[in-house]
């Protein structure tokens, strides 16, 4: 993730999120934005926070654990009767006889083998193309300097709590791997935020998305898909019904975009959108927004999604987008597919510069839909640049935080707008990667740690932590 900077603007009149926390979420559709609105709706609360039984679990208490493998403590502030595992860090040893990356970033879980769990996992590596140490066998990388890409994780849930039971490259030589998303036919998109090239000292240029098959037990073919654009991306989100890929873009003025592939699953070929607001051209969401309103939305093409001219404007794409009447927004991070819509986070929106989150809901079909602002943060001791985002089996959303403030946390945000603290991390590290098992019981994250220097000795080794309690008693 870049560096913040909070987006001027004049504050308009805003109704903060309040209500009670819905029950029996699991089949949300519209219901969902409509707790969102009741709750935008109604007056302001003295205290906005979930309680027991309302959503969230109750007071959060430390939780040490420690690395089995390096001997890493590790604290973390928990409800009760919830725990955690950290696996993988970064340094350690690699079933494939590489390092683990640094960065540990964007993630998601897969079903896997004889009832495990498989994670794929980001690394935004950072470190400069003269210094840099590459990642994977040579011959697996996009660029033989590439010290960033993906690891996958096998995870069994044996004894009462999870156990790693492998771990290896699955994409190699690729660069400041920030976020991404899965797929519905059982793969990781994995994202390239920097528009880097041979200019920059790198073999390739960079900027783009590549497809990770999370069943391959082995590095897959490193191949970029130029049709999806190149530019600062951070993470996808694909429909399911029709699957359309939705991206952000990490920039101060950012595109939000599409891609209808020409035919479903294969991402080589197909058009590439961005958002525009109907009858509003050159809309500005980054300050000014009422929370609840649809806005209708609309699609323009972008003739050259992979341009030529990226690495010396990494807004090349943006800019053909803006051209044509699309709308701009402030540094998109995360967006997840859940409760039929894509939901997606400007990390440092709103009026105040903390933080909104959008929700997209497409029309059936492929033919427009409505964006309509869900949340935004009107106080950083609540909610501090959010960043990646999921949406729990319940259809809550879970929003990891970035190092806005100290003791960065994981957020949930239920469907009537109640917020609750989930875990906190007191070390101040970038919360990253969250990401639920397909059954429910695990909660999947990551702790970023270092994104630059040598993977052998991290200064703050990324670490993945599964997470596992009593679920029922909350909106998780």
């Amino acid at each position: 993730m870049t560096e913040h900077d909070a987006v001027p603007g004049t504050p308009s009149r805003r109704t903060l999120l309040r209500g009670a926390a819905a029950t029996g979420a699991m089949a949300l559709g519209f219901g969902a934005l409509d707790g969102f609105v009741r709750a935008a709706n109604a007056a302001p609360p003295a205290d906005a926070t979930a309680r027991p039984g309302k959503g969230g679990y109750g007071r959060l208490r430390p939780v040490t654990r420690r690395d089995p493998v390096t001997g890493y403590s590790q604290e973390l502030h928990l409800p009760d009767g919830f725990d955690f595992a950290l696996l993988g860090l970064a340094g350690t040893a690699m079933d494939d006889g590489h390092t683990t990356p640094l960065g540990h970033d964007g993630m998601a879980a897969f079903r896997g083998p004889r009832g495990s769990y498989r994670l794929v996992r980001n690394h935004e590596e950072r470190t400069g193309s003269s210094e840099v140490t590459p990642s994977g066998d040579e011959a697996d990388r996009y660029d033989s300097l590439g010290g960033g890409g993906t690891t996958t994780l096998q995870v069994g849930f044996r004894h009462g709590a999870p156990e790693l039971e492998g771990v290896w490259t699955s994409l190699a030589g690729t660069i400041v791997n920030c976020a991404g998303g899965p797929t519905p036919w059982g793969s990781w998109l994995s994202c390239e935020e920097t528009t880097a090239g041979t200019h920059g000292g790198w073999e390739r240029e960079h900027g783009y998305v590549f497809e990770v098959d999370a069943s391959a037990d082995s590095a897959v073919a490193a191949t970029p898909l130029p049709a999806l654009g190149r530019f600062v991306h951070e993470a996808v989100a694909v429909d399911h019904r029709t699957g359309i890929v939705y991206l952000t873009e990490d920039q101060n003025t950012a595109g939000f975009y599409r891609f209808v592939p020409h035919r479903r699953n294969d991402l080589s070929a197909g058009t590439l959108q961005m958002l525009a607001i109907s009858d509003a051209p050159g809309y500005d969401t980054r300050t000014g927004q009422e929370q609840g309103e649809s806005l209708a939305v609309e699609w323009v093409d972008i003739a050259e999604p992979d341009p030529a001219t990226a690495e010396i404007d990494p807004l090349a794409v943006y800019r053909q987008g803006l051209a044509s009447g699309a709308a701009t927004f402030a540094r998109l991070e995360g967006c997840w597919w859940g409760n039929q819509a894509v939901y997606l986070v400007s990390t440092n929106g709103g009026d105040i510069g903390e933080g909104q989150i959008w929700e997209y809901r497409p029309h059936p079909g492929r033919d427009g839909g409505t964006l309509s602002l869900v949340y935004e943060s009107f106080d950083r001791a609540v909610l501090s640049f959010p960043d990646n985002i999921t949406v729990s089996p319940k259809g809550t959303l879970l929003v990891c935080e970035d190092t806005g403030r100290s003791n960065p946390q994981l957020l949930g945000v239920t469907t009537d707008g109640e917020t609750f603290p989930f875990c906190v991390d007191p070390s101040n590290d970038e919360w990253c990667g969250a990401t639920f098992s397909h059954d429910g019981k695990v909660l999947f994250a990551n702790l970023q740690g270092s994104t630059s220097g040598d993977p052998r000795d991290p200064d703050v080794p990324g670490r993945t932590v599964a997470i596992w309690g009593p679920w029922q008693h909350g909106a998780l």
